[in-house]
């Protein structure tokens, strides 16, 4: 699904994938943030194959031009999930909604998974 913009000069789409793209680079650079997780709907072996990994990261909703964003994550250990979790939300809203002008009305975490050790840092 595309969002369609028009105007006078022309049309403007933007494809989920690029919001998925937006959101994920957002997710990542929180603080605590060891990785992007799997979305357990994306578990379909098609979907697997052809899907890139920021789509089995990301899902997105679109419901007349308002997005509700899902975001899967494994978190490093000692991470205090609650405030990595707001962070998240309000670095993928701000993201998406300055780069795209899409407006979000909500980003769902997933935390999938800690991640121990060394792999962590």
């Amino acid at each position: 699904m595309e969002r369609e913009k028009r105007e006078t000069v022309g049309n403007l789409r933007i494809s989920q994938e690029v919001v998925a793209t937006i959101a994920n680079f957002a997710a990542k650079e929180i603080d605590g943030v060891a990785s992007m997780a799997y979305c357990p709907a994306s578990v379909n072996l098609k979907k697997f194959l052809t899907k890139s990994q920021t789509a089995k990261s990301i899902n997105i909703e679109m419901n007349d031009d308002v997005a509700v964003i899902d975001v899967y994550v494994n978190l490093k250990y000692g991470a205090k999930i609650p405030v990595v979790s707001e962070n998240i939300q309000k670095s993928v809203k701000n993201a998406v909604q300055n780069m795209t002008g899409i407006v979000v009305a909500k980003v769902n975490v997933f935390v999938v998974g800690i991640t121990f050790g060394e792999a962590a840092q």
